[in-house]
């Protein structure tokens, strides 16, 4: 199958032609926006209508190419304010229309510059929804980028070559290499965020409670963690399978008890991993940022933002305290899974959703003073 799309908003002349190939052979068509560059990963699709730049440079998109479903994205620009780490960290964006005359007092460039800069290729002209709608039925796969002009044979071999996302560890991809403080004006009480792809918006909800913050990268051993003197510790969102963290969960079941831990999507899943949880492929997984979640103890429902892949299964569990201990505390409405656990004894608990809200409803922000309760009820 071969979809083609014109658009009547872009003016495709001069353009390369490009060509998205997936693995079973089926490739839609479009034009570079700027660079021609190559690029392969796994295919995911985003509903957001806005909250493109915050997006982009969350680490957790390493390794994926993003397929926008709202059909014109770009038109405000890429500003100083609204990164959410240094660079721009996917494989690929698609969208059908993308604006590169920019219309925000507070834009510097515009998306397609900014991509381009980070040497990340850019498609316009797809039928995204059609590709949506194909991910859905067909799930997750992953795809290869290049110019039409390659040839078919070429590209099929390309995708042939990218490696499935399935048993991959990102995290030394995007974490820091080392130790970093950011400090809250009138500092209450200190977290250390082990880095898995951490967001800058999750250290500014920290600050903004009063939490002095230190980072420690990713592969830090328990000792590393607990020298930094924290009161409570964070285990960040990041990319990757979390089963492929074997030494990452080793550590994070040391930590346990030692102090209160909130863990945050892939620290969400590595943390169930560590009470003797399992974890699996979601068939399309979840990427926007009006997922509806019930509060099970409240029966509340909290608009959230969501980009995951994998899933913690709570009913494929070791037969051990830890589990018999730990309870739901969140379920998606969409397709009943779990999005969010706790277990008191140990003083911990997690969510699948990024209550940071960049981009986003803040609808979940509250979790952050849950956890400086914990923290400040246990710091000694």
């Amino acid at each position: 199958m071969t979809s083609n799309a014109t658009i009547a908003d872009n003016d495709n002349t001069g353009k390369e032609e490009a060509v998205i190939m997936l693995e079973d052979g089926t490739s839609f068509e479009g034009f570079y926006e700027g660079k021609p560059i190559e690029s392969g990963g796994e295919l995911v699709f985003n509903t957001a209508m806005n909250g493109y730049q915050e997006l982009i440079t969350d680490p957790s998109y390493n390794g994926q190419i993003v397929i926008m479903t709202y059909p014109m994205i770009g038109n405000y620009g890429i500003n100083n304010e609204d990164y959410e780490s240094k660079k721009a960290w996917l494989s690929a964006y698609v969208a059908k229309n993308i604006v590169n005359k920019y219309s925000h007092y507070t834009a510097v460039k515009s998306l397609t510059e900014f991509l381009n800069e980070n040497n990340i290729p850019v498609i316009t002209g797809v039928d995204t929804r059609a590709l949506a709608i194909y991910l859905r039925e067909k799930g997750s796969t992953n795809g290869y980028i290049a110019l039409k002009s390659k040839g078919i044979d070429y590209i099929k071999e390309k995708v042939k070559n990218v490696p499935r996302m399935e048993g991959l560890n990102l995290a030394s991809n995007v974490s820091a290499t080392k130790l970093y403080k950011k400090y809250a004006e009138k500092p209450e009480f200190d977290v250390t965020i082990i880095d898995y792809g951490i967001k800058y918006s999750t250290i500014d909800c920290l600050n903004a409670l009063n939490a002095n913050v230190t980072v420690v990268p990713y592969d830090s051993s328990k000792e590393y963690v607990l020298s930094t003197n924290p009161d409570g510790i964070l285990l960040s969102n990041g990319p990757g399978d979390p089963k492929a963290f074997v030494d990452e969960i080793k550590t994070i079941r040391e930590l346990m008890g030692e102090k209160p831990i909130f863990g945050i999507c892939l620290g969400h899943q590595l943390l169930a991993l560590s009470l003797g949880f399992n974890t699996y492929k979601l068939k399309f997984g979840h990427h926007g940022v009006n997922h509806p979640v019930k509060n099970v103890k409240t029966s509340k429902i909290e608009i959230t933002s969501q980009n995951h892949g994998f899933c913690v299964d709570i009913k494929d569990g070791r037969s051990n305290e830890n589990v018999k201990d730990t309870k739901i505390t969140h379920v998606s409405l969409n397709d009943g899974t779990v999005e969010g656990i706790k277990n008191e004894s140990l003083n911990l608990f997690s969510v699948q959703y990024h209550p940071e809200s960049s981009p986003g409803p803040n609808d979940s922000k509250y979790l952050f003073e849950d956890f400086k309760k914990l923290c400040l009820k246990n710091k000694i």
